[in-house]
Order: C-alpha cells, then structure tokens, then sequence
C-alpha cells in the first residue's frame, strides 16, 4: 500500500479513515508522522513520506503527531488476513512475545533463524522487531501515562522497558514530549488505581455488533465468560498473570476495562481482546465483495460491518469445539463449564460474577475420561485433542502456520470438516475458513436457494473468497436465532 504513491495521496487528501493503520504519512518539514485521517491541511506532496509502520516512521526519525495520535490507529488489517511469515511474526510481536522472550524467542516460535525473520520483517515494514515491540511499548506507556496515577518509575516498567532512562528517552523520541508532559497535557487528573484500566478500542467503520458480541453471549461458559449490564466480560490468562475485561459496544469506540494482575500485560490484553473481537477488519474491503453476490448484498446492506467473533485463547476454544459437536449450545456450556470448575484456577474478578480461567490443556490432561458425560468416541476426540496441544504437538496460537495446523488437526481422531474449519475460523484466525458442513449454513443456503451440499455449496462459495469466514456470519444471521443478536441487558 505505502508504495503505491498515487493511493496513499488521495487516502490522505480525503482524509479517509479506512487506511488508518494500513500506512502512516510523514512530513519532512515538520518532522511528525500522522495517520491518513489526520483533520489538519494535507502538506505538500512533495514533502510526503509514506512508511508502512509507525516504527519504520520512528527509526526515520519522525514522532509522532499529537492531534491525530497515529499510535492509537486501529492496527493493519493484513496480519489477520495472511498466514505467511510476516504476519505471524507481526501476530507475536503484538501478543507480547518480544517483551517477554526477546527476538531469539519469536524466530523459535516461528521456526525460522533470527537473520531470517528481521530481514523479512524489514524488507516489508521498514523495521525489525526490536523496532516494531518500542514501537508498541512506546503506545502501551502512552496508555498507562494518560490513565492512570503510576508512578513513573513503576510505569516504565509496565510497558516493558528496562529502565527509567530508557522509558523517558522512548516517550520524549516518539511523542516530543517528556512522561511529565504527557500526563499534564491529557488535560484531566487521572483517577484509575494500579491494575484497573479503560481504553477506548478503535475500529474501521462500518460495525455491527449483533452478531460479534451475541455470539459469546450465547456461548459464554459459567465462572469464565458473562453478558452483564450490556457488557461482555471474560477472564483472561496472560504471561504475567490473570485478567478480567469488560468489553461494551460503541457507536465510536468500544468501551474496554480491564483489571490486571500484572500491568506488564496491558499490552497482549489489548491485542487479544482486539483479535477476540476482529477490530482489525478492513469492513469495506469484505463487504464490497461479497456485495457483489446478488444473494449475498440485500443481507449486506442492512447489516453492513459483520465481524468474526473470535477467540482469546486458541486451545481454550479447540477444547470448547469439541464439546460442542453434535449437541446443543446449553449443552457444550454445560459441558465447559463442568471442566473449569474441576480444572479451572480461580480468579478473584472485582465486579463479582467471574471465578476462574479456562483450564490449560496441561490441567486438562490429568482429568479422567470416564467422568465426561459424553459418547466415548467423543471422549477420544477431546482427550486426544488436549494431548496433542499439551505436549506441543498442535501449536493453533498467533504465531501458527495455518495449512499445518489444520493438516495436524486432520490428523486427529474425530476432527471432521466442521470442528477444523470451525477451528481454524475462530482459533485461527482463518479469514477464508468455510463451515460448509454447518446446519445453520445449510439451512439458510437452502432458504437463499443456494446448493445444500458441501460440496456445491463450497463450489458455489468460491466468489466469495477470501472472506468466506465473513460471508458465513451473513448466512447465519439469515436466520432467526438468537446467537445472531444482542441479547438485552441484564
């Protein structure tokens, strides 16, 4: 996109939101980088740069701009899209991996050499992943600074940075300003305590929410998820300890308090609550063409903006897939809900209503497969499933390989076309994964007069592709359902 000089002019003089985060635009006579959307006069042509990173626009020596925080753009639609090295990499990067296992850490999470992984990395971005983590520590401490009272001694050490010094000297690079100033100019005394936080999550228009956060209403398991007050909040298991978000739709933004053991893990927390809810989407990209199917567009139309609900932790919802075949809803809830109550670590949640996080696949090895209240075949199934993401076998996290995790998959017992693709749509992160098999789909194919067999049907879906994963959340919501829409606050 940032090289393509001709569209990133005329991103910038319509001032068009929807490349926010696809590049960044900076300006060699006022030394600043902004994002396209930024409200003030479009410089010059010539005194344009165009970087595809805020940290390649760093290491150029920009900073960033204070009206239009670019920072704060909704993050690049293409690292949920692709499933090739960069992507992974930007993936891990973004779930905190660097901060927690350095560069060496992500090359082994990735299975390719250190050399290999920064110099693919900076032939696409402009920047390594060193670069690209202070980049995102430097937003992360932006956060922390502007909402909460921390010292800033604690505070440099929340967002990952080794010392003080290191921290001022990031803030003052990046934001032309000093911690001090930063907090001074949010222009209001902030009033939130350590490990209580709240953020406005960004996203590109359209977006509707009925479906994304329906969706985990219905499905939410006991002690772990709940719909609440017209709030969606879950636990949260992250590399410093747990969490509690509370996650509420928004015209503008949507609403996001979180409650962390550890404020190390602000910066995984926001990724994966943006990941769970597909905030990267690029909306208008997928709905102009599945639009173009004449049976899809009416459905479009009224509903522009569907997202893929997704996940916060991929083993967790492989787990749950499981217990979810061939049975009802309530009744894969029941199911979960059994095992975080016998395998679950409890949580303290401050608002009450959350006990425990989900089992790791590790507790869950240790149950006993003749206390599962299901078929043995089904029993195999999940016990083999666990094994398997227990000892390393199946790696279905933000850094996987998608054609290999699905292969692995394939490989299981009991794993048919419906638990895989389901998988690797809200695992994964597949956007192009397809549930032909699905009843719901079948239904509203045949309502729609599409083919009802898998196979016509995946046929048929070929035009859709590679939004099909966004094309399935408007065959289900054809039909009256009521995991297709907002449930009412309770």
């Amino acid at each position: 996109m940032y090289e393509d000089v001709e569209r990133c002019l005329r991103a910038v003089r319509a001032k068009d939101a929807r490349f926010d985060g696809w590049f960044f635009i900076a300006v060699r006579t006022t030394g600043i980088y902004c994002r396209p959307s930024c409200p003030v006069v479009a410089p010059k042509p010539e005194n344009m740069r165009f970087y595809p990173s805020a940290a390649a626009a760093q290491q150029a020596g920009f900073r960033a701009c204070k009206r239009c925080r670019p920072d704060a753009s909704p993050g690049s639609p293409q690292w949920n899209e692709r499933a090739d090295l960069v992507a992974r990499a930007m993936r891990l990067i973004a779930d905190g991996v660097v901060d927690t296992d350095g560069v060496p850490g992500l090359a082994r999470r990735l299975g390719y050499s250190v050399r290999q992984v920064e110099r693919q990395l900076y032939a696409e971005l402009g920047a390594g992943p060193l670069a690209i983590a202070r980049a995102q520590r430097a937003q992360t401490a932006r956060v922390l600074i502007e909402t909460t009272t921390l010292p800033m001694a604690e505070l440099a050490l929340a967002a990952g940075f080794s010392s003080i010094r290191t921290f001022n000297d990031t803030v003052r690079e990046v934001f032309a300003l000093s911690p001090t100033e930063l907090r001074r100019r949010a222009g209001r005394q902030a009033t939130q305590t350590a490990g209580a936080l709240t953020l406005r999550l960004p996203f590109r228009r359209p977006l509707c929410p009925d479906n994304l956060f329906g969706h985990l209403a219905a499905t939410a398991v006991p002690g772990v998820e709940e719909w609440r007050d017209g709030a969606y909040r879950r636990t949260l298991r992250l590399p410093h300890g747990p969490g509690v978000v509370t996650l509420r739709p928004g015209a503008e933004y949507l609403g996001c308090q979180l409650s962390l053991a550890d404020l190390r893990d602000l910066a995984p927390a926001i990724s994966r609550c943006r990941r769970l809810l597909d905030l990267d989407a690029d909306p208008a990209a997928i709905d102009d063409l599945l639009a173009a199917d004449e049976v899809l567009a009416p459905h479009v139309a009224a509903n522009p903006g569907r997202r893929v609900p997704r996940t916060v932790d991929a083993a967790e919802f492989a787990v749950r897939a499981v217990l979810g075949q061939q049975v009802s809803t309530a009744a894969a809830r029941t199911h979960a809900a059994r095992l975080v109550l016998a395998h679950g670590e409890p949580v303290d949640d401050p608002a009450g209503g959350l006990t425990h996080l989900f089992p790791e696949p590790a507790a869950l090895a240790e149950l006993d497969p003749e206390a599962l209240a299901m078929p043995r075949s089904r029993r195999t199934t999940l016990t083999t499933l666990i094994a398997a993401l227990a000892d390393g076998e199946l790696d279905l996290g933000a850094g996987s390989d998608w054609h290999q995790a699905r292969a692995r998959l394939a490989e299981l017992p009991g794993l048919g076309p419906w638990t895989i693709e389901t998988i690797a749509m809200r695992a994964l992160g597949d956007p192009d994964a397809f549930v032909a098999t699905d009843l719901g789909i079948r239904v509203a194919a045949r309502e729609l007069g599409l083919p009802t067999g898998a196979t016509a049907l995946t046929a048929r879906a070929a035009a859709w592709r590679p939004w099909r994963a966004y094309a399935v959340q408007y065959l289900w919501a054809t039909g009256d359902h009521a995991i297709n829409h907002l449930p009412r606050a309770s």
